[in-house]
């Protein structure tokens, strides 16, 4: 692309001389034509290079790509970073040094990153050209340069590969180690050749093993598989082996003849079928007892039995942790103990392998993943206490689904999701799904068309998944405009159901009121914990009386500047700590456009730094610096100190009528008076003596000599903006008239007591309050609007759900994870769930009889967001109802009593079969739906 020369020039900067564009937007103009370019030409191999955020935002904010979150905010880390990095200045050289581990001495090897980075926080992926120009133009490092792969098998997907896999190369003639690095998707044959290139020998007289958790598992044969399809995993041993005249010795000197091994692809066998040897073909010399394997199973765990065995230990097997997949091991875990499924798996299903079906998981053999998945549950029903290492499974879980490759943390439940629908379609009995027309149902009831919808389903989802874990529930749509009913009956695999809360958080809000007829008074309400800025706004409003022709805008002020408003009713109170300090303007409802006024303070002899708290105020189409000054003094009259006012009357308004109201006198202090009139229509007094400055800049953090704010005169034409921003200027004439400690000191919105007692434990919500909260009549949300099909509109309609139909196998999902703009959360509330005779009859729309569960699997999840823990509480199908504890490999019982916890994730309960009498074998539970 080329670029005009007048659009360069030298800057001189501490680190030298520099060739830069001439303006901001001309560098953003260049790397987005330069970004637009390279995402229209993706493909494997093309090189991106990783930039540190910190750096990056830096460069976005300069340019103008990216406005602050907060209107004084730089990085959204936290109130520290405000002062600091407002100011739109020109970033130095790229620094990516937080980004890297140490320094390495070959120069051609690449820098290794911490583990622990996440794009999109610490780091962002850029391709060739724009580094290369950001290079040039900001100089810096060092460089991080990596390649793009594609992922995926059903919906290949490109990523970049800033992970390279990680390998310990031991060398069996001395135990020496070294580290290989290579891509996931390089061959076993570049394996071959980086090993060679490393210890100077000959890729044809060496022999490399898996040799994960040092155990000799299968032979690693040169060829064109992938370090991903042979299951190598990130930071595991590999074994080099090294022929001396045809014989292998290993660091004691014993001779291990060597076999010569084919790579059989992959085959692979069905549980229960007549292959016994899962995928494995296997070589064995009778001299030297060593038996040579090639890939496709978990050999490395030294079980091949597929026959569940007898025995106490059935069902006892802990799954290793193969780098941050235990939310994977938990969710495996429930899904393994459950008693259909292990019914299933350990038959012959190789029928319901569905060989047709273009939605299912299919690699290189159809059903792949329904193949690895029973696998997987075959092995560890048979491995007695012998702890799996669940490599093939994750590898082919990775190549169905990239979003769950790497080692990352993910949530147990997105993984159940996707595995029961991945199993669902590779067992779909359904090999030709008919295309079914929708009809209208009106008038007909609902019993016929819950049936036709369900029979609908069936038509085109049969397997063993619909069969036990999918049920039917009923959604009521309302028109609010027509009233217009829309009935359907929709499919179901789990219930995600909304934890509510009963605690409370008392928080203390300033209001300020933005027509100046009031002091500003703090306010103490108190409101639900995990409530939304919607409740505080209701509570502050009943509190300060507010009318129903004015509104409360929320803001947080931090260091005498508005730091961000809370204009999302739907925000989060979560969001809002202890420590800030909240004010709450109230304002007028007005139907015109308004300009927003915000009024900060400075104060002449303070180095010039802002002080006290801003106001805010809305003005309709502010003409000229007048209608500023004259805004100004009435939000500043109820300071006025007594000596200074001349009436008590402020019943002067605007011809917009921008101004109302009349001052509170019972509610000013000894030192406080009202103001006086002011002199001239429209025009502020004489007292007046502030010198206003506007600015055009977003932002306030530095007011200096450079900074982009000049003064205003009382005839000084304002344009007009959504937003505009004021500073006053405060001498000691202005302290003599005005009291300016109302606006001095802040209160917090909680003050944490230092001998308060410890709060009480929260009280434990039942799981009926959360099917009542789920199941209850709800507007739809701004951005999930419905199509009246009556009105021909979108509508915000009332949505109402029902159960219908329920499955042998109820999976309920906790919604303990929380995200919003400004913070993620999650919720430790703990939840009362029945273990027993879990009664849903009362929910359910349809009548066909009692609904009642008793639960036999728990995924838990343990500690914060960013990196927590899962495990499994689950109970054997033959243990005598004795329950054990899954936590990666370790496996321990439990007692009944001590599963119930605020870490509970996912239940799984199970249909209680009842007798001829319609009575269950289950013991009674004292907790029912109230």
């Amino acid at each position: 692309m080329m670029i005009p020369d007048s659009c360069v020039h030298d800057s001189s900067m501490e680190n030298g001389s520099i060739e830069t564009p001439c303006t901001p937007e001309e560098e953003r103009r260049i790397i987005e034509e330069l970004t637009d370019k390279a995402e229209a030409n993706l493909r494997e191999g093309n090189l991106y290079y990783v930039v540190s955020s910190r750096w990056f935002m830096a460069w976005q904010r300069y340019i103008g790509k990216i406005e602050d979150d907060y209107p004084f905010d730089s990085s959204s880390v936290g109130p520290s970073s405000v002062a600091s990095s407002c100011t739109k200045d020109r970033p130095g050289p790229i620094d990516n040094t937080d980004l890297v581990i140490n320094e390495v001495k070959d120069k051609d090897e690449d820098l290794q990153l911490h583990r622990t980075l996440q794009e999109g926080h610490d780091y962002e992926l850029v391709p060739e050209e724009v580094w290369e120009r950001l290079l040039k133009w900001y100089k810096g490092g060092p460089v991080l340069k990596r390649k793009m792969i594609s992922v995926g098998e059903q919906r290949k997907q490109f990523s970049v590969e800033v992970f390279p896999v990680h390998l310990r190369l031991i060398d069996s003639r001395d135990q020496s180690e070294a580290v290989i690095r290579l891509s996931k998707k390089a061959s076993l044959r570049s394996l071959y050749e980086k090993v060679c290139q490393l210890k100077g020998l000959d890729p044809e007289k060496i022999c490399i093993w898996d040799y994960f958790n040092k155990k000799q598992g299968t032979i690693l044969v040169s060829c064109s598989q992938t370090l991903e399809e042979s299951n190598v995993l990130m930071d595991q041993e590999i074994l080099l082996k090294v022929p001396v005249d045809g014989v292998t010795r290993d660091s004691t000197g014993k001779s291990l003849a060597m076999v010569p091994v084919e790579s059989t692809g992959s085959t692979s066998s069905i549980a229960g079928g007549p292959s016994m040897s899962n995928g494995h073909s296997t070589s064995y010399n009778s001299n030297t007892h060593e038996q040579i394997t090639s890939t496709y199973g978990d050999m490395e765990d030294g079980h091949d039995g597929l026959k569940p065995e007898a025995g106490g230990d059935r069902g006892l097997a802990g799954l290793q942790n193969l780098g941050n997949t235990c939310f994977m091991n938990s969710a495996l875990q429930c899904l393994v103990h459950t008693p259909y499924l292990v019914d299933y798996f350990v038959q012959d299903y190789s029928s319901e392998i569905n060989k047709q079906n273009p939605l299912g998981m299919r690699v290189i053999v159809l059903g792949e993943l329904a193949l690895a998945f029973g696998e997987l549950l075959r092995r560890l029903w048979s491995s007695g206490r012998t702890p799996v290492a669940p490599r093939v499974f994750k590898g082919k879980l990775a190549r169905f689904a990239p979003q769950f490759s790497g080692y990352n943390q993910h949530d147990s439940q997105e993984l159940l999701a996707f595995l029961l629908d991945g199993l669902h379609e590779d067992l779909n009995r359904v090999k030709q799904k008919p295309y079914i027309e929708a009809k209208d149902y009106d008038g007909q009831p609902d019993e016929e068309v819950a049936d036709e919808f369900w029979k609908y389903h069936k038509a085109r989802n049969d397997s063993v998944i619909v069969d036990i874990c999918q049920g039917q529930y009923k959604s009521t749509l309302v028109c609010p405009v027509c009233d217009k009913i829309s009935i359907t009956f929709d499919p179901f695999m789990y219930l995600s159901l909304p934890l509510p809360s009963i605690a409370t958080r008392s928080m203390t809000v300033t209001v300020i009121y933005g027509d100046g007829s009031s002091l500003p008074m703090p306010f103490t309400v108190n409101v639900l914990k995990e409530g939304n800025c919607k409740d505080l706004i209701q509570a502050l409003g009943i509190a300060c009386g507010v009318h129903s022709d004015e509104y409360l805008l929320l803001a947080e002020v931090f260091e005498n500047r508005i730091y961000r408003y809370l204009e999302s009713p739907s925000e989060p109170l979560a969001g809002i700590k202890d420590d800030e300090h909240i004010v709450a303007y109230r304002l007028p409802k007005r139907d015109a456009d308004l300009t927003r006024l915000e009024i900060h303070h400075r104060y002449q002899d303070n180095d010039r730094k802002l002080f006290l708290t801003p106001f805010v105020t809305d003005l309709e189409d502010p003409q000229s610096g007048a209608d500023i000054y004259l805004a100004v003094e009435r939000l500043l009259s109820p300071l006025r100190r007594k000596e200074f006012y001349t009436s008590t009357s402020m019943d002067y308004s605007r011809e917009n009528g921008s101004f109302s109201g009349n001052t509170c006198t019972d509610q000013l202090g000894p030192e406080i008076q009202s103001t006086g009139e002011i002199e001239g229509e429209g025009m502020p007094s004489k007292d007046f003596t502030f010198q206003l400055c506007i600015t055009e800049d977003n932002c306030l953090a530095k007011l200096s000599s450079h900074f982009s704010w000049r003064p205003i005169m009382k005839n000084t034409p304002i344009r007009p903006s959504r937003l505009a921003k004021f500073l006053v200027e405060w001498t000691e004439k202005e302290h003599e008239i005005y009291s300016a400690s109302y606006l001095q000191v802040l209160p917090e919105v909680h003050k944490s007591q230092i001998f308060a007692n410890k709060s009480k434990q929260q009280e434990a919500v039942s799981l009926f309050s959360c099917l009542d909260a789920f199941l209850k009549e709800e507007p739809l949300g701004p951005d999930d609007m419905w199509y009246c099909p009556q009105c021909k509109e979108h509508r915000q309609a009332s949505k109402k759900l029902d159960l219908w139909r329920l499955p042998d196998i109820l999976v309920i999902h906790l919604k303990r994870f929380s995200y919003s703009k400004w913070m993620k959360n999650k919720l430790d509330t703990t939840v009362d769930f029945p273990i027993h005779n879990l009664d849903v009859s009362k929910y359910v729309k349809s009548n066909d009889g009692r609904h009642v569960y008793k639960l036999y699997a728990i995924s838990n999840h343990y500690g914060g967001l960013g990196g927590g823990h899962y495990s499994a509480y689950c109970k054997l199908i033959d243990g005598e109802n004795k329950w054990y504890h899954f936590d990666d490999s370790h496996v321990s019982p439990v007692s009944e009593s001590e599963i119930k916890t605020s870490a509970a994730y996912l239940l799984f309960y199970e249909r209680v079969k009842h007798n001829s009498n319609g009575t269950s074998d289950e013991p009674s539970e004292h907790l029912s739906p109230s």
